[in-house]
């Protein structure tokens, strides 16, 4: 059993991984600021502080409650939101970071896990499927974002000894996905549809991502700190979507028929991305178990439900 502290801990993410690690019987402290969290998320055997992690306060909690382990998964999650205010991004996912890692050094934290993002920090990649090891290129702020704080946490396992493991997550959806932000396309879909309204599309819809289910995601990361490892894994399923069969598929399942509306492409858009796990793969010999149409079901079976509440 370790002490595990979770930025981000009522987020979609967070707050399925905090789920698991009490399941294997860590004991979890929660930093969350609510801003996209939300407190039904929280699992109740979980402390949980509000706070910002932007924050000096935030090490007086490092202080306290002395955690072996971060996993910071606390960030501004929208691309296209980036590209409107490249400043406040940079002030909570760069100084915001900065600060989990300072307090990390300071308190001696044995290891620091990082969401960072295989979904924007490759940009319009020319290698396809994208390996670790291909030259990051990202496009947005957010992803320039993601991009710097890999290079701190190499920065601080180089000068302070702090291991760290980065996970370059594929486009992740599921249970708990918030729809009504701009992220999260599956999500913002799935209500649509379910209130048979038309759903906006961006471009031709033919762009694709690498769409994983949630489940696989926290597989994924708990397999990787469970063996120990460090440095930069990608964590999705190889496999490449496009937004129009997003629509289609859904539309099959819900059995609705809406309408789509397209509209202009993002300048932070780009055609075509998925990435590789040959690398996760060889290591640990994971792999993705939900194909996407079992994915997308389960996706909708958990928002029919909600919405019935």
């Amino acid at each position: 059993m370790k002490k595990i502290l979770v930025t981000g801990g009522a987020g979609f993410i967070g707050s399925h991984l905090v789920d698991r690690l009490i399941k294997q019987g860590h004991k979890v402290v929660v930093i969350d600021n609510l801003s996209t969290g939300r407190k039904e998320n929280l699992n109740p055997k979980a402390k949980f502080y509000k706070l910002d992690i932007c924050l000096p306060k935030i090490s007086e909690i490092f202080k306290k409650e002395k955690p072996q382990i971060v996993f910071h998964f606390a960030a501004r999650i929208e691309a296209r939101i980036s590209v409107k205010d490249p400043l406040g991004d940079a002030k909570i996912n760069i100084l915001g970071s900065l600060n989990i890692l300072e307090n990390c050094r300071v308190f001696k934290v044995k290891k620091i896990v990082f969401a960072s993002s295989g979904g924007e920090i490759y940009g319009d990649a020319k290698v396809i499927p994208t390996p670790e090891e291909y030259h990051s290129n990202p496009i947005s702020p957010y992803g320039v974002a993601k991009l710097a704080v890999e290079k701190y946490l190499y920065s601080y396992l180089k000068l302070y000894n702090l291991p760290f493991l980065s996970l370059r997550l594929g486009n992740v959806y599921g249970p708990r996905q918030n729809p009504d932000g701009e992220a999260g396309i599956i999500a913002i879909f799935i209500k649509k549809m379910l209130s048979k309204k038309p759903v906006i599309i961006h471009g031709s819809g033919n762009q694709t991502k690498d769409y994983i289910f949630i489940e696989d995601a926290i597989d994924a990361t708990v397999n990787l700190f469970k063996k120990s490892k460090t440095g930069i894994y990608n964590i999705a399923t190889e496999k490449e979507s496009s937004v129009l069969d997003i629509f289609k598929s859904l539309g099959n399942i819900i059995k609705e028929s809406v309408k789509k509306k397209h509209i202009p492409m993002p300048s932070c858009g780009f055609k075509r991305g998925y990435l590789s796990i040959q690398k996760i793969k060889k290591e640990i010999g994971w792999q993705p178990k939900y194909d996407l149409d079992r994915g997308l079901k389960e996706t909708v079976e958990w928002f029919r439900m909600t919405n019935k509440k």
